[in-house]
């Protein structure tokens, strides 16, 4: 990965991150909790939301490995006792965040498809680039430098989507997960969250994410050079 693909993707992951915890934010407050919103946490400013190793730390270790780029924020807080429905209503705030990520990813592939169109040439320099591993060119180039962010809008929004569903704590899956199941049945799940980060950690380090990733690299290759 060179220079300008690891600026613009440090540079998506922090957006997409930012909108992630946000959406957390501005779900917990319409559900009834104002917590987060009085803490300046439904804000697409990025300083809100910075975890030094979620946020800075980590991508920057797994853009130095050339592996996947991952990342989370600080936790939105939610006090239980402002929500009607203490347990279906953290079900949807955990997964607001997720879905945040999924719609940005969307309308990223929307407007890329659109550039596509009015700019037929973005198909082959992102072949190009991404695919053969060409330099950018010398210049001023605008919409390629455009479709190269709308890509890993796509790639990047479309991996912390994934990766925040998988039902392991602190992960958004698992407030989902909980939500699903009976009282009993999520009260033993939750025992496994003081292990959750050295579960997420290891499953990191032994490459197990490389069999989520490589099925959605895939498929969002062929949607993008279709």
């Amino acid at each position: 990965m060179d220079l300008l693909s690891i600026i613009i993707s440090l540079f998506v992951l922090l957006f997409a991150i930012t909108i992630h915890e946000a959406a957390h934010g501005w779900s917990a407050w319409k559900l009834g909790d104002p917590t987060a919103y009085a803490l300046g946490r439904v804000t697409l400013n990025p300083v809100a939301h910075i975890d030094l190793f979620g946020t800075v730390i980590l991508p920057f270790l797994l853009v130095l490995f050339h592996a996947p780029v991952f990342g989370w924020a600080k936790p939105v807080p939610v006090n239980a006792l402002n929500l009607k429905n203490p347990r279906r209503d953290n079900m949807w705030i955990s997964l607001a965040g997720p879905a945040s990520n999924f719609s940005v990813a969307a309308l990223s592939l929307l407007l890329l498809i659109s550039l596509k169109l009015v700019h037929p040439g973005t198909t082959q320099f992102l072949r190009s680039f991404i695919l053969q591993g060409q330099r950018f060119p010398a210049g001023f180039y605008p919409l390629e430098g455009f479709s190269l962010i709308l890509f890993y809008g796509i790639l990047i929004n479309t991996y912390l989507g994934v990766f925040n569903m998988i039902p392991i704590p602190p992960l958004d899956g698992s407030g989902v997960l909980s939500g699903l199941l009976s009282e009993r049945a999520a009260e033993r799940f939750n025992l496994i969250r003081p292990f959750g980060l050295i579960i997420i950690l290891v499953l990191i380090s032994v490459g197990f994410l490389e069999l989520i990733v490589r099925p959605i690299q895939i498929v969002i290759l062929t949607l993008v050079f279709f």
